[in-house]
């Protein structure tokens, strides 16, 4: 995870499309221009004709996440690696707070995770022990392992860490058809 704090907490997060595989050069931009981003990593293993080699590569390839003033966006803008401002049109959108939160949480506590399809349905719980306490997210059974699965709404995109079902307390009522964490079939 690279992540830099030297602007206020005041302005919203943004995600930030960047040029394929430029995300980390992006960010020392970013950075050298004094702004707080975030950029999320997951590691994965490559095989190469003689050997495995593992690799940091970006949870959401393609973006990073950037605090700043969305009436003065020029200096991201023009900041070599970067594409646009995810928005509707040229009107910025901000990131939900608490999904960055979460991310954050999840890369910083060193947890295993990786790249999930976007979820909107299934049962929402929320972690109460573990290091991933206060989480919230989409409850799934796969490969007889449970994973948290954390949403960003804007990008569409989700990560999925592991946790341990014990952890985890029911949010709301399952929506969509998924199954209750009570239910025999999980």
């Amino acid at each position: 995870m690279i992540e830099s704090s030297n602007s206020s907490e005041a302005y919203p997060w943004f995600a930030v499309q960047t040029r394929t595989r430029y995300e980390n050069f992006a960010a020392k931009q970013l950075a050298g221009r004094g702004y707080e981003f975030f950029l999320p990593f997951y590691l994965c293993k490559r095989r190469w004709s003689d050997r495995m080699q593992e690799l940091e590569m970006p949870l959401f390839p393609g973006y990073l996440f950037c605090r700043f003033n969305a009436l003065d966006r020029l200096p991201i803008l023009t900041t070599p690696g970067v594409i646009q401002i995810v928005g509707i049109g040229k009107t910025p959108i901000p990131v939900d707070e608490e999904e960055v939160n979460a991310l954050q949480t999840a890369v910083r506590t060193g947890v295993p995770r990786h790249p999930w399809p976007f979820l909107k349905v299934g049962e929402r719980v929320r972690v109460k022990d573990g290091p991933l306490s206060g989480l919230e997210g989409i409850l799934l059974n796969f490969k007889r392992r449970y994973r948290l699965v954390l949403s960003v709404s804007l990008l569409q995109r989700s990560v999925a860490v592991e946790v341990d079902s014990a952890w985890v307390n029911s949010v709301s009522q399952p929506t969509g058809g998924a199954v209750p964490l009570s239910s025999p079939c999980t």
